[in-house]
């Protein structure tokens, strides 16, 4: 994901991948399936998405529960918005998009363009 490092981007996407809020402890026995780290290295993590916004957290008996901001497809399509915001021919990158997409994809944005509000 844009603007996330490497573990930042695997942190999110278990939280993405579950269904509720989850503490360091969650985070880290879902993490450590596939590598070793540290509790305190995710949960250093976890705090720094808190700040980045990425993540929010409340409080529940001594430890705090975290849950994304933006769902994937949210933050996917801020990463594109991003993206072209950073080129100087969005109209280009959009073409050329479009020119590459599948007729499934073509088909959904159709769909996401009629139900646009005109303004």
């Amino acid at each position: 994901m844009q603007g996330l490092g490497d573990l930042e981007s695997a942190v999110m996407d278990v939280l993405w991948r579950t269904d509720g809020p989850l503490t360091v402890r969650g985070v880290l026995g879902e993490l450590n399936k596939h590598r070793e780290l540290a509790y305190t290295t995710v949960m250093t993590v976890l705090d720094n998405l808190h700040r980045k916004q990425w993540v929010q957290r409340s409080m529940h008996n001594r430890a705090y529960l975290y849950t994304p901001v933006m769902s994937r497809e949210e933050a996917t399509a801020q990463a594109l918005r991003s993206l072209l915001a950073d080129t100087e021919d969005p109209e280009s990158v959009l073409l050329h998009f479009a020119a590459s997409a599948s007729a499934e994809e073509r088909d959904a944005l159709r769909r996401g363009l009629r139900k646009r509000p005109r303004p």
